[in-house]
């Protein structure tokens, strides 16, 4: 099963939802994450995931023109301007999207940042912890 997760710049969201989805869907699931943009990968991103004990430091922010070519079973927008943005995957990936909060856009104190990072890593953990335990696993027991 071939799962790709789509945002803006593939630098936060996307990258969180990868990690998670590769966690919960184990060996279940080939996981992919892009963008409509390339951005590189959020430090603060990467540094919010540790804390949950999910290493997302080795994660490369890619462009979606560069899987145009794989099959899909599902692709996931986690933004809504990727989803008005995606181009047409030939194949028939189930499409599922949830506007999830941007949290690199918050300006404030650290602590203020901080929270905005884990509200959105915790949302993006239940919902993939949900996608997988009802699309993925079911399929395999």
């Amino acid at each position: 099963m071939n799962i790709l997760v789509l945002c803006t710049g593939n630098s936060c969201r996307s990258q969180m939802a990868e990690g998670y989805l590769k966690h919960f869907a184990k060996e279940q699931a080939t996981i992919y994450s892009a963008g409509v943009e390339t951005h590189g990968v959020n430090p603060r991103a990467i540094s919010i995931m540790k804390e949950d004990g999910i290493d997302i430091s080795k994660h490369t922010s890619n462009n979606l023109d560069e899987y145009l070519d794989i099959a899909f079973d599902y692709i996931l927008t986690v933004c809504d301007n990727a989803k008005e943005r995606c181009p047409f995957f030939p194949g028939k990936a189930n499409r599922l999207h949830y506007n999830f909060f941007d949290p690199s856009k918050v300006e404030g104190t650290e602590e203020e940042i901080h929270a905005a990072f884990t509200k959105t890593r915790n949302q993006i953990k239940d919902y993939c912890k949900n996608f997988v335990e009802k699309n993925i696993l079911k399929t395999v027991s």
